[in-house]
């Protein structure tokens, strides 16, 4: 196996940095490896360049892929990552890596990259939105790995907050645009600058700032990502869903830029075909839809009453079989709603057993020494079925629906000559 080849290799120049929106550059190889760290086989060949436009993975952002080509060759470039002991960057290969000291000419794959800086720019946007709605909706982490991104907060945001902050950033970018600045500050500078939140790192910290025509800084935060230049162009910034992450923060859904305008477009367009479905315009489809659901509430309440009838009707026609002395109700119902009707029809002082073609099951107890959870359980072991219930009503499935009712009536009438005082006959 090939060694790393790391040692002597110098900090990566960071062409991502110097412009975001660079795709093409020229490089030398600087290491070639087809080993990962500590000693744990890759995936494929690794090299690293003594200056990238490939982002590496950090700070929550995908890395970048592309293409490195050289005289006689290319390769895929699959993935990015930076080793942050020693600054350089790792560009992961599919196919044979070219040796050090190679020419290369890289080339960012253009879609991921800007969906990737959108991406990172709206989730600045939004997060300093929250932040303006109230200072305690503090960013504690953020994944921008696929179109829904998300943003992890404290604070406890409500819907009345997540509704507010998206409406507050629409209108900002509504209403003029903001431009991207990345200067390097040093730490003894940083005070001079908004910071929405205190930097992870010391020295020479780069800064993602967007400034409003004015001059006024919307958001100034450290970051080593790639942002978009303007943050119009991340718009639109859309949020799916909030809900609880864990204890003490809340995990805000969301999506920009192209991916979030072809999502709404999509749901647009489903809303739109189901409006037509309901031949109501797309704004009256809720309306329109809690009308149909207070309709079928109503059917379904209507339903049940006339399964009750049902039942009662049923159960008074039904002539009564003498099990032990107790009066036993059998009944083959056509589905299981019918069958819960006749269970909690049985009349007093008697037991009801019922079966429905497809397996389900029961046993319906108004006599006070007769458990309809034991019934059935002796039942089921003979008809090869699971279940369950309490004294008065059990339910389950059987392997066998049309042994369950003799094998229920024999279960009854074991259960009683087993509870039947001594010498009693």
């Amino acid at each position: 196996m090939t060694a790393p080849a790391s040692e002597g290799a110098a900090p990566t120049r960071p062409l991502y940095h110097e412009d975001g929106t660079r795709l093409i550059f020229t490089a030398t190889v600087q290491a070639s490896n087809g080993q990962a760290r500590n000693g744990q086989a890759s995936n494929g060949q690794e090299v690293a360049l003594d200056a990238t436009a490939f982002y590496p993975q950090g700070g929550g952002q995908n890395g970048d892929a592309g293409t490195l080509r050289w005289p006689g060759g290319e390769a895929r470039v699959t993935d990015t990552r930076k080793d942050k002991a020693t600054g350089v960057v790792w560009h992961r290969l599919e196919g044979e890596a070219p040796p050090p000291g190679t020419a290369v000419t890289g080339e960012v794959d253009a879609a991921r990259r800007w969906r990737n800086m959108q991406r990172h720019s709206g989730e600045h946007l939004l997060a300093q939105a929250f932040f303006r709605v109230n200072p305690a909706f503090e960013v504690a982490a953020v994944s921008m790995a696929g179109a829904e991104c998300t943003l992890d907060l404290r604070g406890d945001p409500a819907e009345v907050h997540v509704r507010a902050a998206e409406a507050l950033l629409r209108g900002v970018l509504g209403r003029g645009d903001l431009t991207l600045e990345t200067p390097n500050v040093p730490d003894t500078d940083l005070h001079l600058y908004p910071l929405r939140r205190p930097p992870q790192v010391s020295g020479q910290v780069r800064l993602v700032i967007f400034r409003d025509e004015q001059g006024e800084i919307f958001d100034a935060s450290a970051c080593g990502g790639t942002h978009v230049p303007r943050a119009s162009m991340a718009a639109p910034v859309v949020v799916l869903r909030a809900e609880r992450h864990r204890a003490g923060l809340t995990r805000v859904v969301f999506m920009a830029g192209e991916e979030a305008s072809e999502y709404l477009s999509g749901v647009y367009r489903d809303a739109r075909n189901l409006a037509g479905q309901f031949s109501a315009p797309v704004e009256d489809l809720g309306t329109r839809v809690d009308a149909l659901r207070a309709e079928r509430d109503a059917l379904s309440a209507q339903a049940a009453g006339l399964r009750r009838d049902l039942a009662a009707a049923l159960i008074a026609a039904a002539p009564a079989r003498d099990v032990a002395g107790r009066p036993t109700r059998e009944f083959t119902a056509p589905d299981p709603e019918v069958l819960l009707a006749l269970l909690g029809g049985v009349l007093s002082g008697s037991v009801l057993l019922g079966v429905t073609p497809a397996g389900r099951c029961g046993v319906a107890s108004a006599c006070p020494d007769v458990n309809a959870a034991q019934v059935l359980r002796a039942a089921l072991e003979r008809t090869a079925g699971k279940g369950g219930g309490r004294a008065d009503l059990a339910q389950g499935q059987t392997a066998d629906p049309e042994g369950f009712l003799g094998a229920a009536r024999e279960a009854l009438a074991a259960h009683l000559a087993s509870t039947a005082p001594a010498g009693a006959e």
